[in-house]
């Protein structure tokens, strides 16, 4: 993520399903665009600890329970394992890939990602605190 300017015309707190969509259509109307987010990648909550990776983890339970009941649908699978450790690469994978794909439309769009906690500081204010660096402030 990349610090830039201190002023913008529009600033969005978390870059989530709302936070993004809306931070790439501003930055396609002409508006100059940052989205402050506190996660390595953006992507909010849903993409990263939420609604993907758990669609996934059901994905990979669902191909199991087929596996193992396919015999009635004339399959016959023996020793049918599940390998937790694959389960989590493919849920990882899942992740990483929509991150990307939305780090990819932010930059593609104009739109700044700035790495840290925001929170509204006054009429047209943010304030940003970075990880490990002194907080400051955007308008």
């Amino acid at each position: 993520m990349a610090s830039g300017k201190n002023k913008y015309d529009l600033t969005i707190i978390g870059s989530g399903p709302g936070g993004y969509v809306a931070a790439i259509r501003a930055a396609q109307l002409g508006l100059s665009t940052a989205v402050v987010e506190k996660a390595p990648k953006p992507g909010g909550t849903c993409l990263h600890w939420g609604c993907i990776p758990t669609k996934a983890l059901l994905q990979s339970a669902e191909v199991y329970e087929s596996a193992l009941k396919g015999e009635r649908f004339g399959v016959k699978a023996s020793d049918v394992t599940l390998d937790m450790a694959r389960v989590q690469k493919f849920k990882s994978k899942n992740v990483t890939v929509n991150a990307r794909g939305v780090e990819f439309l932010l930059k593609k769009n104009g739109v700044t990602l700035l790495a840290g906690r925001g929170k509204l500081a006054g009429a047209g204010r943010v304030e940003v605190t970075p990880a490990k660096d002194s907080p400051y402030a955007i308008e």
